[in-house]
Formats: structure tokens, sequence, C-alpha cells
């Protein structure tokens, strides 16, 4: 199947059972996160949109152990950066009504927290078709060793993933019913 069919078909899904707005227990987000020893990271997350699994709380609760938080910043040709964000700042609207933080300091996360749309066991994703992701990841790998962990219901899982050379793989999937490694 293409990959707009299963976007199409997922996203009707997701919508129709993200209707009390999931959000996953902090709790166990960070106990996952504890294993890679916080001390001096930053997390990337995001600000969930289209019924995505909500991780404000998550990054909320972080930023309260004093681990920094950063949001992406959506840019020219389907580029992306995170910068440094507090849930005390308030946000600006982008061109596609996503909300961002101001443009003040980038992060290069050592943890990222990925949205997506539909997913399979290898722990493939499909995102929204843009590829800013997949092009995020390939530029921070340039520079560094990160963890990429997908954020989805578990509704979203199909069987498998179409992908080519430019798909980047995850290293968690974290739903609400359970973790894939």
């Amino acid at each position: 199947m293409l990959k707009s069919k299963i976007r199409k078909k997922i996203l009707n899904l997701r919508k129709s059972k993200n209707i009390h707005n999931i959000k996953l227990d902090f709790f166990k987000i960070y106990n996952i996160l504890k294993t890679y020893n916080l001390k001096n990271k930053s997390i990337g997350g995001y600000y969930p949109i289209n019924h995505e699994l909500d991780d404000l709380n998550i990054l909320k609760g972080l930023e309260l152990k004093k681990i920094r938080v950063s949001l992406p910043v959506i840019k020219k040709k389907n580029n992306m950066d995170f910068y440094l964000w507090s849930y005390k700042n308030l946000l600006n609207v982008n061109k596609y009504g996503i909300p961002e933080p101001e443009r003040s300091q980038i992060i290069n996360p050592d943890i990222i927290l990925i949205p997506l749309v539909a997913f399979d066991k290898r722990l493939y994703r499909i995102g929204y078709g843009g590829g800013y992701y997949d092009r995020y990841i390939e530029k921070l790998s340039k520079k560094k060793k990160f963890i990429k962990i997908g954020i989805a219901h578990s509704c979203q899982k199909i069987k498998r993933v179409p992908n080519n050379k430019y798909d980047k793989k995850l290293d968690i999937l974290i739903t609400e019913k359970y973790i894939l490694r």
C-alpha cells in the first residue's frame, strides 16, 4: 500500500481513537529516559497536533527535574531545528498552525521524542510526508549520537512500513499500551 493511502487511513483511525486526548504516563516515560543517564542531557519533544499523543506533560515534568527541553521550529526547504523551550514560555504559531518556541537557543537534543502517523515492529515510521524528521535525524547524526523515540497510539501499528534509504529507523517506540525496542 502507498504511504499516502496508509497516512489517510491511520490519521482517520487515530482521530476516532483519541477523542479523550490520551496522555502518556510521565513516570513510564521518565523511567525509560533515566536508563540513558539524563544528567546534562537535553530532550527534544513536539507540540501535539492532529490527535497525536500529548507529550507536553512529559516535557514539563522533565523540565521540573532540571532537564533541558526543546521543540522543533520549521525552516525553509523542509528543514527544522530544535530550540530551547520552557512550559512557561509563550509559543508562536507557524504557517502550518503548529506552535513553536522563540528562535533563541538552538539545541541538539540527546533524545528526541518523535510523533508519527504509522509504525511497524521493525521500528520504521511514516510521518506526514514532508521528510522533516528524516532530514533532521540525518543532519544531527553527522554531529552526535542520540536516541530516537517514536510516540504513537497502539492503533497506529501496521504490518509493514514501506521504507527506502531516506527513512530513518527509531530506537524505541512508545504507545499508551506497550513499548517496542
